[in-house]
């Protein structure tokens, strides 16, 4: 093994950690099988789609509405490790959410290497003060606002649960009133070490401040932190390292390792009526 440069990692076992698309070749059979739902999920139910929250064309949303005012909202963050994908290959879920009276959401952000992470957090900060001051208008409550997001999703749903909310216009501290952060990534100092930053342009001070682990505030929110079983190394870490500092605050916190599962497959569980997964996340919105 050549020198370590992060832990027990050199750098080529430190980029296999991450690099997801070389250890599951048939990524792309997953990627299909998102839109291919997703596509059927929108012709099926009555949904609202690229609705803007900002003002680039990647700064918008599709909106599923509750069937009932004052529903709750779960709003859905997208991976792709903030460079790939798209809100559309994500409505899949909606049926489960909307079927058990909530309104969901799927947000898209502007990708690296076009912007920096620091620019995606504030664009999904702005994506849920947009949620806050119109959920009425799809049944939504705006007191009632839930966050779930995978992979680089994941990290930025745990973004928005560390974000001090009271000093972003005076909103309330609470303005997320529960996470479900799957497969996330929460110390980005490895991945700024990774083959990954040639495309994220992470620097030391850009990694710690947009690492969820070292930002919590005084206010944690019920958390829900979901991995697959058949994770590398690195992700159930990530995992086991948030979900214990979120317990030693005294925060609410359940972990889910779901057995069997990888990076692509555990996602699927969200849009599985009676998984455990799509479970835990509805009964942390009271439903």
């Amino acid at each position: 093994m050549n020198s370590p440069v992060y832990k027990q990692y050199d750098q080529e076992r430190l980029d296999a950690q991450y690099n997801l698309r070389a250890r599951h070749t048939d990524f792309q059979q997953h990627f299909d099988r998102y839109d291919r739902e997703s596509a059927r999920v929108r012709k099926q139910l009555p949904s609202r789609l690229d609705i803007a929250y900002g003002d680039t064309p990647l700064q918008t949303l599709d909106i599923f509405p509750a069937t009932a005012p004052g529903s709750p909202v779960l709003v859905f963050i997208h991976g792709g490790y903030w460079q790939f994908l798209d809100k559309g290959a994500f409505s899949f879920p909606a049926p489960v959410f909307v079927g058990a009276g909530a309104a969901y959401v799927s947000l898209n952000y502007d990708l690296a290497p076009t912007v920096t992470i620091d620019e995606i957090v504030q664009q999904c900060r702005r994506a849920l003060v947009w949620c806050l001051a119109n959920a009425e208008s799809f049944n939504g409550d705006p007191a009632n606002i839930h966050v779930s997001g995978h992979s680089a999703g994941g990290h930025l749903t745990a973004m928005m649960m560390t974000t001090d909310w009271p000093a972003h216009g005076g909103l309330p501290a609470d303005l997320v009133k529960g996470c479900c952060a799957i497969s996330g990534l929460f110390d980005l100092e490895p991945l700024r070490l990774s083959y990954l930053n040639e495309a994220l342009g992470l620097e030391q001070g850009s990694a710690r401040r947009n690492s969820p682990l070292y930002n919590i505030t005084r206010h944690g929110s019920p958390l829900i932190a979901a991995v697959g079983g058949e994770e590398t190394e690195e992700f159930l870490r990530h995992t086991g390292m948030l979900t214990t500092a979120w317990r030693a605050r005294g925060f609410p916190c359940q972990e889910l390792t779901l057995a069997g599962l990888n990076h692509f497959t555990v996602v699927d569980e969200l849009g599985r009526a009676g998984s455990p997964l799509a479970r835990a996340v509805l009964a942390q919105m009271g439903l």
